[in-house]
């Protein structure tokens, strides 16, 4: 079975998600296969926060950024609203600014 991609909607929900929540203005999201990573920082820099990866259809893993730049799997797997929201409530010092 071929891997699901994230789309441009995928990625138009998560941006608003942060939309929604000021404290986070810092960050950004992109797109690339299947997954929607939230970044923060210079292009020239780039800080990654955390990813959600496409599991199938309708669920999303929910991975978080080590600081050692490596990915580390939580078990958060939902949809994506679902495990943002669970992202900023288990894991918040994840999305702390960092210099």
């Amino acid at each position: 079975m071929p891997k699901l991609a994230a789309d441009e909607s995928h990625l138009d929900s998560l941006v608003h998600w942060i939309g929604r929540h000021p404290e986070l203005a810092h960050l950004r999201a992109k797109r690339r296969g299947d997954t929607l990573t939230i970044l923060s920082g210079p292009e020239d820099d780039v800080i990654p926060h955390a990813r959600l990866r496409r599991s199938s259809i309708q669920w999303w893993t929910l991975e978080i950024a080590t600081h050692t730049g490596r990915w580390e799997s939580t078990p958060i797997r939902a949809g994506i609203l679902p495990a943002l929201d669970a992202l900023v409530h288990d894991f918040p010092w994840t999305l702390t600014p960092r210099e």
